[in-house]
């Protein structure tokens, strides 16, 4: 899933890269069988010095076009809320990101509009009705992103959604026909830069109201960032020199969703969470090691959840920690996410008892995969566009592109 030629596949919690000697290619036919468009890679990747191109061919059937021409456009968009909500006119949307190129006819020789090996690989082999795509992003885009629905809910969930559509017409403003389009929702994410030496840690003293001596405690990890079903070490350290008990003792990874576009919402979910026995008497201290495993798995229906993708989808995550450029505007993000690790506990006393909290943040991303070797032979494998379902899901007629807007 890197620039030319890794295709790869989303398998269970890790990111997995599917090794082949053949090209696996996804295509996607539009219903009147006028367009169909081919492309290496269904998830993009930001670097964050520079963002896969997207690229691909479109094949044509000029019987069916009947003179029109051939477009395919690239869109980032954010929703929020249902389809058919709107305020005072202004429905719950914005386009981040919207650049349309005319593919056919081709406005230049099409072997020089063929910017990677495997669109001239495709070209060979489907053809002189085959016309290449390529659009960069530029570096200030969000990656993909969607709250996830409760299992009650109706209509859109709040995301940021990444789009490839192709279509025909007399001109690219006209009205799409859904009968001659192709739309094909792709994924922008990120892989955990190089790990920091850096070791998230907290200490702090607590003092109480009748006590000649404190409460210190200390919460740190082994690291700073977290690969998705990784488990996730906490150590925990109480040195308790005051006259309460402690008790009540819990240690939970909370996943912090900023949605900073038209609501500037907040949702703090518990994605694990270990609540224990433990309890630390005055005058004793408590040295342990907890695990905690921040899983989507054990988090299907809970509402408000970030995700990477779709719920029905078996390559989904938790969202991926996000990692904004230092000059980017966190306004045109969409929705910000991050993690921390929070331990809670209950110091009790004569004279009531106190809630006492500590925390420290870390990262949850995918870890970067080993670059896959490019094979010089034109042999390929074509697959559906469509992803993977989670077994029991009934696949739609055109279920992988986002509602109609």
């Amino acid at each position: 899933m890197r620039a030319a030629l890794i295709v790869g596949v989303l398998a269970g919690p890790h990111l997995s890269i599917r090794m082949s000697p053949k090209h696996v290619v996804f295509k996607k036919v539009s219903r009147d069988k006028s367009i169909t468009i081919y492309m290496a890679k269904r998830d993009f990747v930001d670097h964050c010095d520079f963002v896969d191109p997207v690229d691909g061919v479109i094949v044509i059937d000029p019987m069916q076009l009947k003179g029109k021409k051939v477009y395919v456009m690239l869109s980032c968009t954010f929703r929020y809320g249902r389809q058919d909500m709107d305020v005072m006119g202004v429905a719950f949307r914005r386009d981040l990101f919207l650049v349309t190129r005319q593919v056919y006819p081709e406005l230049q020789d099409k072997e020089k509009l063929a910017h990677t090996k495997i669109q001239q690989k495709l070209m060979r082999k489907l053809g002189d009705n085959a016309f290449p795509f390529f659009f960069e992003f530029p570096d200030n885009l969000p990656c993909s992103v969607a709250l996830q629905p409760g299992p009650s809910d109706v209509g859109k969930k709040c995301a940021v959604e990444f789009e490839v559509k192709a279509f025909c017409g007399e001109n690219q403003d006209e009205k799409i026909d859904k009968q001659s389009s192709v739309r094909l929702t792709i994924r922008k994410i990120q892989f955990s830069p190089e790990d920091s030496k850096v070791v998230p840690a907290a200490e702090t003293t607590f003092e109480f109201l009748m006590s000649e001596k404190p409460l210190h405690v200390k919460l740190s990890l082994p690291k700073e960032t977290f690969y998705h079903g990784e488990p996730l070490k906490v150590n925990v350290e109480i040195t308790n020199s005051s006259s309460r008990n402690i008790k009540n003792i819990s240690v939970s990874a909370e996943q912090v969703t900023n949605v900073i576009l038209y609501s500037n919402d907040k949702y703090i979910k518990s994605v694990a969470k270990e609540e224990t026995d433990d309890s630390v008497p005055s005058g004793t201290s408590l040295k342990k090691e907890y695990t905690l495993y921040p899983l989507l798995a054990h988090n299907k229906d809970r509402r408000g959840l970030a995700l990477d993708g779709r719920l029905k989808h078996e390559d989904t995550n938790l969202a991926s920690s996000s990692i904004v450029k230092q000059e980017v505007l966190k306004e045109v993000q969409g929705m910000l996410v991050s993690y921390k690790v929070v331990l809670r506990m209950t110091a009790s006393g004569t004279v009531g008892s106190s809630e006492v909290s500590l925390e420290v943040p870390f990262r949850l991303m995918h870890s970067k995969p080993e670059p896959a070797k490019e094979s010089e032979s034109d042999d390929m494998v074509f697959e559906e566009f469509k992803r993977a379902y989670l077994k029991g899901v009934v696949y739609g007629d055109d279920d992988e592109s986002p509602t109609e807007a």
